[in-house]
């Protein structure tokens, strides 16, 4: 609702252009308001990948193997692989 309000839209027409937007035949990516987290997160973490690897490559591969493990459990992985 506080989206709705911010756009200055009612809610019904909020949550329309929300769906005409996942729905884009072109497979567009759909903006999320997470998206600056994520991108905060994705470049910890590869400093973080590179700061191991560089100290040990073992831990880098054992940590990477657990990852790929629980984003697959989870769903999140989509059958690609991490390397």
């Amino acid at each position: 609702m506080r989206r709705a309000l911010g756009a200055i839209l009612s809610l019904s027409g909020f949550i329309r252009q929300l769906l005409e937007q996942a729905v884009d035949e072109r497979k567009r990516y759909v903006f999320s308001s997470q998206d600056e987290i994520l991108a905060t997160s994705i470049q910890i973490l590869s400093i973080v990948a590179t700061s191991v690897g560089q100290q040990s490559l073992k831990a880098l591969e054992q940590g990477m193997a657990r990852t790929q493990m629980i984003l697959t459990e989870r769903g999140l992985l989509g059958g690609e692989d991490l390397s």
